[in-house]
């Protein structure tokens, strides 16, 4: 099993969650958008955390954002991520306006603040999964 295997990847994903993916492998974002009363859905759910609709649009977002909250992960949760610590995990306030969680790169852990210019970049960690990430923006 290599490196990568032993990373945290999503398995047996309900069809309603395959374009979030498909999109990453794209290098886009793209999040659900309720049909009923047009609130963004982040992370793909079955219905609306608003109104409880099930209808959905799969919508383009721009990749841009701050970071609302973080924490500096200093003892990985698998030991595939061990060497890659500390590293920074980041709430990020989209300009959408949802919230996206992904790891922060590209920046020392303590030059990282609340506020903090942000914007997607992706980890292709194979040809079928790639990981949502942040870096500054520059």
């Amino acid at each position: 099993m290599s490196e990568t295997d032993e990373k945290f990847l999503p398995e047996d994903l309900p069809n309603w969650q395959i374009p979030y993916w498909d999109a990453l492998r794209d290098h886009r974002l793209a999040v659900q958008r309720c049909n009923e009363c047009g609130s963004l859905r982040n992370v793909p759910k079955e219905l609306c955390a608003h109104c409880h609709s099930a209808g959905a649009t799969w919508t383009e977002i721009p990749g841009g954002g701050e970071i609302y909250t973080y924490t500096v992960v200093h003892r990985a949760p698998t030991p595939a991520y061990q060497a890659e610590a500390p590293y920074v995990l980041a709430h990020v306030a989209m300009d959408a306006g949802i919230r996206m969680i992904g790891r922060v790169r590209d920046i020392d852990p303590e030059e990282v603040r609340i506020g903090l210019r942000v914007k997607a970049s992706y980890d292709d960690v194979s040809s079928l999964w790639t990981l949502l990430q942040f870096e500054p923006e520059t």
